[in-house]
Order: structure tokens, then C-alpha cells, then sequence
């Protein structure tokens, strides 16, 4: 199963910063570690171009990303500092879910160890997104003729608000959040299916939800590849999270996707998304524990 990372393209952040940078390069090594994955599985991507990122964003967004000429208010809105490094990472995290989609659909499976970064919208980014690898990847496959239906499985504990408004127009792209009502983005948009959820919704309330929506997504979209976001912050020890899944329960939520796609015959790429644990080492276990359940479920299918 190939893995494809972009943790070697730093973005340089200021001491302090909330997020957790250091949680890719940590899976990464933890996954070389657990001897599931010859050396040759993990791949470092090409860049998505900016005639790709135009098919889910702006030009003119594209274009000022690019430059560094982003006013101050748009850059608090991402949560980054702008820096070079910003703008090759997010092309490089793209061009990873663009990459996991091609090879998923010759081999059943291919996973990002980094994207998932669904709230920037088609002229912005926000809460940490800068460009939205799912919705990029969805419509650069589309436009090449690869598919002709996708889902997005987005399981972060935040709603999807980018890749719900880039792709509200869109019938080939079936979008599906599942995730905490009351927690960011405020203005939830509108998804094809959104499943939203109280504050400490544990294991069983959550899977049967979910197991109920899948049921939906694979009936109402007919999908020929699923772009799953494997959110690690359901976790209940999650400080940007409130639903309070278990390490077990974030297990079993990966074990019914994964199971889901399988017997039914639909490829699946996946993508982390979010993860912000107290202890970082939890975010990098939910994220290498989903890893190595596609590993295990897709094992007999891979090409």
C-alpha cells in the first residue's frame, strides 16, 4: 500500500503554534517502525500545479497564494504565517491526495499522510487549510475522466465547510460530514449529507450514526472512488474536539469505512485531516492505527 508524505517540506511555524506539525513526521517513522511497509511504499509527491488547484479554487486565489500577497485578516483567517514553505506544502499535501486517488483506483488503496484540509473554500482558506486537497483531487480526477462519481467520507470532528461549497454545484461529487454541531465552523454550509452531532457523543451513539449515513452515501452517490478524511480529533482527549470517541471507537469508525468500501468494491484514498490531542503521541497512534487497519482490511486487494 503506497503512503505518500510530505512531512519533508517544512512549514516553518512560531513557537507556541497550536498546531502540530511535528505529528507527520512522527507517523511517518512510526509507520517505518511497525514493519508493515517496505521502503519503496513511501513515495513523496509532486506538487499539484496550479492549473490542478484551479479546478476546485479561484485563479485569482491560486495566484495571491502563490505570491504572498494575502492581506493580514486572510492570513489569520488560515492560522499560518505566510512563508514559502507554506505555499510548497500545501501544493506538495494536495498533489499527495491527487496521488493516493490515481494509485487507489489501481490498487484498492493509497493514503495521504498528511491533507484532509477541508475548510478552504474555492477564495480562501481558513482554519488551517490553504487549498483543499479533497475537493482538488475530486475535480482534477473528474476533468482527466478517471471516475465519473466520487464521495468524500469526511470523518473530522469539524464540518467540511470548504469541500461542501466548492462542490455544491457539483453532482459527480457526493459530499458527507459527519461531526460536531456545535463545534467550528460556526456557519456549518451545506453538505450532501450532514450528520451533526451533540457534545459528547461517545463510541456506540457515533457508530451507529455512522454506520446508518455510509448505507446513505454508497446508495444516493454510486461512488467509483471514496475520498475518506480519518480525523484523529473525535478523540476524547482532543483540545479542538467534542465528541469524545475512545481510541477503540476511532478504531472501529476507520474498521466500518474501510469495510464498507471494500464490500462494495469502491476504492478508497485517505487523507489524516485533524488531530490535536493533549498528548501528540495519542493524535500520531489514531492516525498510525488507521494506516495500519487499511493495510490490514485491503491487504488481500492490493495490486
Amino acid at each position: 500500500m503506497k503512503l505518500f508524505y510530505t512531512d519533508t517540506f517544512v512549514l516553518p511555524l512560531p513557537p507556541g503554534h497550536r498546531f502540530p506539525m511535528e505529528k507527520y513526521a512522527r507517523l511517518r517513522e512510526r509507520l517505518r517502525a511497525s514493519g508493515q511497509f517496505a521502503d519503496a511504499d513511501f513515495r513523496s509527491p509532486m506538487a499539484a500545479s496550479t492549473e490542478q488547484l484551479c479546478h476546485a479554487h479561484a485563479a485569482e486565489y491560486v495566484a495571491r497564494v502563490c505570491r504572498g500577497d494575502l492581506s493580514a485578516a486572510e492570513i489569520r483567517r488560515i492560522g499560518f504565517p505566510w512563508s514559502e514553505g507554506m505555499v510548497k506544502r500545501s501544493r506538495r499535501s494536495a498533489g499527495a491526495t491527487i496521488a493516493a486517488c490515481r494509485i487507489a483506483l489501481q490498487e484498492t488503496c493509497a493514503i495521504n499522510l498528511a491533507g484532509g484540509t477541508h475548510h478552504a473554500h474555492a477564495d480562501h482558506g481558513e482554519g488551517f487549510c490553504v487549498f483543499n486537497d479533497a475537493a482538488v483531487a475530486a475535480r482534477v480526477l473528474r476533468a482527466e475522466g478517471c471516475v465519473q462519481r466520487l464521495a468524500v467520507v469526511d470523518c473530522d470532528v469539524h464540518q467540511g465547510n470548504g469541500t461542501a461549497s466548492i462542490c455544491a454545484e457539483d453532482a459527480s461529487v457526493f459530499t458527507f460530514s459527519i461531526h460536531a454541531q456545535k463545534n467550528f465552523p460556526f456557519a456549518k454550509a451545506i453538505s450532501d449529507l450532514d450528520v451533526g452531532l451533540p457534545d459528547g457523543t461517545g463510541d456506540t451513539v457515533y457508530l451507529q450514526q455512522l454506520a446508518w449515513a455510509l448505507d446513505q452515501v454508497f446508495a444516493r452517490a454510486r461512488p467509483d472512488l471514496v475520498i475518506y478524511l480519518a480525523g484523529a480529533d473525535p478523540y476524547c482527549d482532543d483540545r479542538l474536539g467534542r465528541l469524545a470517541l475512545s481510541f477503540d471507537g476511532l478504531a472501529a469508525r476507520d474498521e466500518m469505512v474501510f469495510a464498507a468500501c471494500r464490500d462494495r468494491r469502491v476504492p478508497v484514498a485517505v487523507a489524516m485531516a485533524g488531530g490535536y490531542a493533549h498528548v501528540i503521541d495519542d493524535t500520531v497512534s489514531i492516525h498510525c492505527r488507521t494506516v495500519l487497519a487499511a493495510r490490514r482490511i485491503f491487504d488481500p486487494l492490493l495490486g
